[in-house]
């Protein structure tokens, strides 16, 4: 990797972490719900990539179709709970 490519990943870090880290906690499941879609681009991209790529960075291109498909998972998973907090359940009445 060129120093260039390094030090525009830690500023895209930084940067990532200061926006994440501003967001109040009420909106951060729904900015998840958002997020799903950004991660099923990448694993597109990824894919895209591994297909054409040398077999040097194919092993990249793997990792980031793993950690991208985590992502995915992850926030379909965060989002159904929160979706299941607002679902009412129905009581039973008892008819004695």
């Amino acid at each position: 990797m060129t120093p260039t490519i390094i030090i525009f990943l830690v500023v895209c870090a930084l940067l990532g972490y200061r926006v994440i880290s501003a967001v109040p906690s009420l909106l951060h499941t729904p900015l998840m719900s958002g997020m799903n879609a950004l991660s099923g681009i990448t694993v597109l991209g990824s894919i895209a990539i591994y297909a054409t790529a040398p077999p040097g960075v194919r092993s990249l291109a793997a990792v980031a179709i793993i950690l991208a498909m985590i992502n995915v998972v992850g926030g379909f998973w965060v989002t159904e709970r929160m979706l299941r907090m607002f679902k009412h359940e129905k009581k039973q009445e008892v008819k004695g």
